[in-house]
C-alpha cells in the first residue's frame, strides 16, 4: 500500500484542485485546473516534448561534466595538500555565487547558447559531487589505511583499491543531489540565454506563455519540469542502489 501512496495522494490532490477551481469559478488566466493544464499540453504536445528534450539534453550534459570535474578535483585535492589549500576556497565561491547573477556574463563571454547554459548548470551541479566525493575519499577506515601502509602499498594502490571504493556511496549520494540541481541550473540559465524556436527549452516556454498570459501553458511546462526532476532523482537513486547492490551494500 505504501508503494502506491504517492500516486494516490497525487490523484486526490488533483481532484481536489479541479473541484476547488470549478466551485470558485476561478478564471483560467488566474488559476487553471488540471483539466485545463492537460488541455494546454495536448494542444501542442510536440512543441512541449521538443522543449523538454532540449532541457534534458543540457541537464544530462551538465551533470556528466560536473561529475567528471568533481571527481577529478576531489582526487587532486586528496593527493596534494597544497592543491587542497589552493582550490577549497574557490569551490565554496562557486557554491555560493548566484547563477542568475553570472549567467548574463557567461552568455556574453561564451557566445554559444548551448555551451553557455551547460556551463551555468555545471557550476550549480558541481559542488555536491565534489564535496561528497572528497568526503568519501577521506572516509576510508583508518585501520585499513594502516594495513595498506604496513604492507608497503603505494599511494596509487591505496587510492585505487581503498579510497575510491570507500568513496563510491558518497559519490552516488552527491550525484543524486546534483541531478536535481543540474535541472534547476539549466532552467535558470535558459531564462537568460534561451532563444525562440522549436528547440528552445521549457524555461523559454514558461516565459513565452507568461508574456501572453497563457497560464495553463505555463503550468503545463512547470508540470513537465517537476515530473522530469522526479524522474531524474528516481533514475539516479536506482543507479546507486544497483551499483551498491553489486558490492553487497544494498
Amino acid at each position: 500500500m505504501t508503494r502506491f501512496a504517492p500516486t494516490l495522494f497525487a490523484g486526490f490532490f488533483l481532484v481536489l484542485w479541479e473541484a476547488a477551481v470549478r466551485l470558485a469559478g476561478a478564471p483560467e488566466y488566474l488559476v487553471p485546473g488540471p483539466v485545463a493544464i492537460v488541455g494546454a499540453f495536448l494542444a501542442t504536445p510536440s512543441l512541449f516534448l521538443a522543449s523538454l528534450a532540449s532541457t534534458l539534453g543540457v541537464t544530462a550534459t551538465a551533470l556528466a561534466v560536473a561529475a567528471v570535474l568533481g571527481v577529478a578535483l576531489a582526487l587532486v585535492m586528496q593527493a596534494s595538500p597544497l592543491a587542497r589549500a589552493a582550490f577549497q576556497p574557490w569551490t565554496v565561491v562557486l557554491q555560493v555565487t548566484p547563477i542568475v547573477a553570472i549567467a548574463p556574463l557567461v552568455v556574453v563571454w561564451v557566445g554559444d547558447p548551448f555551451a553557455s547554459v551547460v556551463i551555468c548548470a555545471t557550476i550549480i551541479a558541481f559542488f555536491p559531487v565534489f564535496s561528497a566525493t572528497a568526503t568519501g575519499l577521506a572516509a576510508a577506515p583508518p585501520e585499513l589505511l594502516d594495513l595498506f601502509r604496513l604492507n608497503g602499498a603505494r599511494r596509487w594502490d591505496t587510492l585505487l583499491l581503498l579510497r575510491l571504493p570507500a568513496a563510491l556511496p558518497y559519490f552516488l549520494a552527491g550525484l543524486r543531489i546534483s541531478g536535481g540541481l543540474a535541472l534547476v541550473g539549466t532552467v535558470s540559465a535558459e531564462i537568460v540565454a534561451g532563444s525562440g524556436g522549436v528547440a528552445s527549452g521549457l524555461a523559454y516556454r514558461i516565459l513565452e506563455a507568461g508574456y501572453r498570459l497563457q497560464v495553463p501553458r505555463m503550468f503545463a511546462a512547470l508540470a513537465l519540469l517537476s515530473a522530469s526532476g522526479v524522474a531524474i532523482n528516481a533514475a539516479l537513486g536506482a543507479l546507486g542502489r544497483a551499483l551498491l547492490r553489486g558490492r553487497g551494500e544494498a
